[in-house]
């Protein structure tokens, strides 16, 4: 899967996040940009989207999540340590 890559740390998982969204849910998969689909609640002020986006996935993963880029984009990338590709897909129902 594009949106999954493995790394010395962990695995990269790319993100494309939707904010101000009604609930916090992935929406797929976005073959185009190759990357997973996340609504988030939060609106993208002061870090708050970011924030919620990485406590919604360590939760969904029970795994640690950083965020490493896209601090101001809707493009994000974020490092989930100790799980390889395989594992977040079953975690995520993929």
């Amino acid at each position: 899967m594009k949106f999954l890559k493995e790394t010395k740390d962990g695995t990269l998982l790319l993100v494309y996040v939707q904010p101000k969204a009604k609930k916090n849910e992935i929406d797929g998969i976005d073959e185009w940009r190759g990357r997973l689909k996340v609504k988030i609640k939060a609106p993208p002020v002061e870090g708050k989207a970011n924030k919620e986006l990485v406590k919604f996935l360590s939760k969904l993963l029970k795994a640690e999540v950083e965020l490493v880029r896209g601090e101001t984009s809707r493009e994000k990338d974020l490092l989930v340590r100790e799980l390889n590709p395989k594992d977040i897909k079953e975690r995520l129902k993929l």
